[in-house]
């Protein structure tokens, strides 16, 4: 087994050195290929810890989310927290982005959560500043037992846990293949002079204004292209390792690396209603004010650093930990300037993007679903669907006011556009659970999606129940039928039972399956008692008109049978909703 392992490592020294032999003898193109394609692994390798990570830690992260909702620091802490765990600040911004326009989160939640998701993100750097101390074998063998345990384990929670090793290995790996394609850097003269004209330092080692201005500027579009921070932060890493520039270079890309990662942001707003907007304007403008703020600081601040604690005369494996530590502390700083003026900061981005005219209703279709966590994309269709309920309640209520005689044109036209509008909201629901579903999912967020298609689809279906009994209220009105005072007194009764019913089911929902047992203990009893109360209302009906009651018109007792049919509909499809939720509790 030694032999074998000491085998291993000699074949990928020998690969690692015949790649730097390769490498130096590249041309221009050749170089920004090799570049481009460890780029490519490195930005695959985080979307696999990023999976991995959701997927493992995802019910953690929806308390996470829930917590945000506390205080200023609770919203920084759970910034901070998720963006570690998924190692991408830009997917921790269009989760809020995400979160906003559903109404989860409030805009100045979201800015707490940002201003902490600019932390989190600073630890992607101190990984990658760790990678020159893991050699070319220890990656190697952990892309393989990574991709073994992912391949064939059993477990789900094994499967998600080898899919964040390996994420981890092709991480290294990529930068392997970039720190190879840069090692030409080093022995060209032609292009270390290219590389001098982006210094933030002049010939004397002193800070340059305007060198500063062209660093912040090609990280920003570095990162703005990339849209990830990380990559660009291990490409500087990399570029300090290898001598190419210097440190006050690095940590003045870092600057316009926080401004560029913001594209992202803006990317995940198009088109998104207006808080949604002013999260992504929050962040670009943290970050920018930010930079604006130490920008001017850094000439007096890093040589201060350099002659506190030798710097610039670290060995390059240790230069590379100094560069990560001016990523976490421009961050912090940062975010610390900015906690006591949260309130003031939201204002101001309420002033700069002013509500609509009218009114938004939020959107699922301007989220892409994949670019989210799994967790929170379900969580932002439970939301909807949440409104869904909220709404078939509402006009369950208003069919009442109709059966009582005291309607209004202005209340039935709200019911049916809330019918046409609970229509597009189902097909919203199902089109963005669908695409969600099509990935790779944990078994429970796998059980909530598809629980929340079905309550969807049935919840659309008590809209088009309480439509069909508002056309033949409308019917009998037209025709001048008149409900008995009887008649009218048992339909409102079996109305206020189904309502009863409907409302239990919905706070079930509202409640989650942790408590959606305990409400609804009595629910097939109840559902049997409405069953019952319409075949008891329909004998009476019958048997009054076998009977040649004057007061009974045989066409609006005719109608009246109709009316029970359509309350029978609804009770099913509030059981549906019902059945539904204490499935996915059972699983």
């Amino acid at each position: 087994m030694i032999s074998f392992f000491a085998s291993t490592a000699q074949v990928a020294t020998d690969v690692s050195s015949k790649f730097a032999v390769i490498s130096s003898t590249l041309s221009p193109w050749a170089i920004i290929a090799c570049l481009l394609g460890g780029l490519g692994i490195f930005l695959l390798g985080m979307k696999q810890i990023s999976d991995g990570l959701q997927a493992v830690a995802g019910p953690r992260m929806r308390k996470l989310v829930a917590a945000a909702t506390t205080n200023r620091l609770a919203g920084v802490t759970t910034g901070t927290i998720v963006t570690a765990i998924i190692q991408s600040s830009s997917v921790t911004t269009v989760m809020v982005v995400g979160m906003v326009t559903s109404g989860i989160m409030t805009l100045m939640q979201a800015i707490n959560v940002i201003l902490g998701a600019t932390i989190g993100t600073t630890a992607t750097a101190w990984l990658v500043a760790a990678f020159p101390k893991i050699g070319t074998t220890a990656i190697m063998c952990i892309i393989g037992i990574a991709a073994i345990i992912y391949l064939f384990a059993k477990s789900e929670t094994w499967k998600y846990l080898g899919l964040i090793f390996l994420g981890l290995g092709l991480i290294f790996f990529g930068l392997d293949f970039i720190k190879g394609s840069m090692d030409p850097i080093s022995e060209s003269q032609a292009l270390r002079d290219a590389m001098a004209m982006f210094s933030a330092t002049d010939a004397t080692g002193a800070f340059s204004a305007w060198g500063m201005i062209k660093c912040i500027f090609v990280g920003m579009v570095a990162t703005a292209i990339v849209q990830s921070s990380s990559a660009t932060t291990g490409i500087a890493i990399i570029l300090v390792a290898n001598g190419n520039i210097n440190f006050f270079s690095a940590a003045t890309l870092v600057l316009g690396m926080n401004i560029g990662t913001t594209i992202t942001a803006w990317l995940a707003a198009l088109g998104a209603p207006t808080n949604a907007r002013r999260a992504a304007l929050a962040h670009t403008l943290f970050n920018i004010i930010g930079t604006i703020i130490m920008a001017p600081l850094f000439p007096l601040l890093l040589p201060l650093a350099d002659r506190l604690f030798g710097i610039n005369s670290m060995s390059p494996s240790n230069l590379v930990f100094a560069v990560a530590g001016v990523h976490t502390a421009f961050n912090v700083i940062n975010t610390c300037i900015f906690l006591p003026f949260t309130a003031p900061f939201a204002w101001l981005i309420t002033h700069i993007i002013p509500d609509a005219k009218v009114y938004e209703m939020p959107r699922l279709t301007v989220l892409n679903p994949l670019k989210l966590a799994p967790v929170v994309a379900v969580e932002q269709a439970r939301k909807e669907v949440e409104q869904m309920s909220n709404r078939c309640e509402a006009i369950i209520d208003d069919v009442r006011t109709v059966l009582e005689g005291t309607s209004s044109e202005d209340l039935e036209n709200g019911i049916f556009h809330t019918e046409e509008e609970l229509d597009i909201l189902q097909h919203e629901v199902s089109q963005f659970l669908g695409v969600i579903m099509t990935t790779n999912l944990p078994s429970d967020v796998a059980n909530r999606a598809r629980m929340l298609l079905r309550v969807a689809d049935e919840l659309e279906s008590v809209s088009d129940d309480i439509v069909a009994l508002l056309k033949q209220f409308i019917r009998m009105r037209k025709a001048d039928m008149k409900l008995s005072e009887r008649g009218q007194t048992d339909l409102i009764s079996l109305h206020d039972m189904c309502r009863t019913f409907a409302g239990t089911v919905c706070e079930a929902f509202r409640q989650g399956k942790m408590h959606a047992a305990d409400l609804l203990n009595h629910m097939h009893s109840d559902a049997v008692g409405i069953t019952a109360r319409v075949k008891e209302i329909r004998k009476a009906e019958m048997t009054r008109m076998a009977d040649h009651d004057p007061t009974i018109n045989p066409l609006c007792a005719v109608v009246v049978l109709d009316i029970l049919n359509i309350y029978r509909r609804l009770k099913e499809d509030c059981l549906n909703i019902g059945e539904a939720m204490l499935e996915e509790g059972r699983m």
